[in-house]
């Protein structure tokens, strides 16, 4: 087991593990930190606890001390630096006449190093930018580019609930999604029906997948002959999130649709339900969207 503290560098940032070095740091101090690019400005998340050795990327590097007045006060100028550096990074994009989007600028907190984020369709050359920008800054110079995910978490906004972006508000990192998830959780396949701001499919579809592929589990498949309190019938439809199946019974001649909880049913023949196997995703949206659903398929 070894002590640490969990640090973000930035909102809704992914949290790295740094060795406290006896200093009596708590949660939400800011915290002057050794990273692989220099000394960084960061605040504590985690307050110090221990955790298993596997969990720790060696060499597990330092808190060098907790934030002064000063350093409060450097990283602010820093801030206010970036601001400056974004516009005259764009001028020079719009001289130089590139095909890219600067997203963000980034000092490091030693000024060591200033990082420019920028989406691009395709390969830039920006060498006579990089050029330019450390005769006008007179200290390294980073171009990084970033997918369309990274650019949604970077600006934020607003999704299609209505709230804040996930990626942007609390997601510490991206978690797979694919157009699975979807299809097992009875969603229209229109890719603007399940799709982010950043175009890619929603990240809330990974939240609940785990209960829903439980209760597939245990759900019969349309068709299956089951045994109900009220006797034995056949499935005519199911529903995950009610978790119940409507079967149709004969009685005194007649058939009746009665809906009954699954912890109520038991399989005669038949099957359940269990993953969707995404060969036999059916697509439900329209020509104009086909080009995009085969994108989706391809996951994020």
């Amino acid at each position: 087991m070894v002590k640490v503290v969990g640090v973000r560098f930035k909102k809704a940032g992914k949290i790295y593990y740094f060795s406290p070095e006896g200093l009596n740091i708590k949660k939400f101090d800011d915290v002057i930190v050794e990273t692989a690019r220099g000394v960084e400005f960061g605040e504590c998340v985690i307050a110090p606890k221990q955790v298993e050795d596997g969990k720790i990327v060696s060499p597990l590097k330092s808190v060098l001390r907790i934030a002064t007045a000063e350093d409060i006060k450097r990283n602010k100028d820093n801030k206010d630096k970036e601001k400056e550096a974004f516009e005259i990074c764009m001028s020079k994009i719009e001289q130089h006449q590139l095909k890219m989007k600067l997203i963000d600028v980034e000092y490091t907190f030693d000024n060591n190093k200033v990082i420019f984020y920028f989406t691009a369709d395709g390969r830039v050359d920006f060498r006579e930018l990089v050029k330019d920008l450390a005769a006008i800054f007179r200290t390294r110079i980073e171009l990084r580019q970033i997918g369309v995910r990274d650019e949604a978490k970077m600006i934020g906004g607003l999704g299609p609930c209505g709230r804040t972006m996930c990626c942007s508000s609390f997601l510490g990192d991206f978690a797979p999604v694919s157009i699975k998830m979807a299809k097992e959780q009875s969603l229209s396949l229109n890719p603007t029906k399940i799709s982010g701001i950043c175009g890619r499919l929603m990240c809330c579809l990974n939240y609940e997948q785990e209960t829903y592929e439980g209760i597939r589990k245990r759900l019969p498949k349309v068709n299956s002959v089951v045994n109900t309190p009220l006797g034995r019938g056949q499935v005519v439809a199911n529903n995950v999130i009610k978790e119940s199946v409507k079967v149709k019974i004969k009685t005194n001649e007649a058939e009746d649709i009665v809906e009954v909880p699954i912890s109520d049913v038991t399989l005669v023949s038949g099957g359940f339900e269990d993953a969707v196997n995404v060969e036999h995703i059916k697509l439900e949206a329209d020509a104009e969207d086909a080009e995009m659903v085969k994108q989706l398929l391809k996951g994020n």
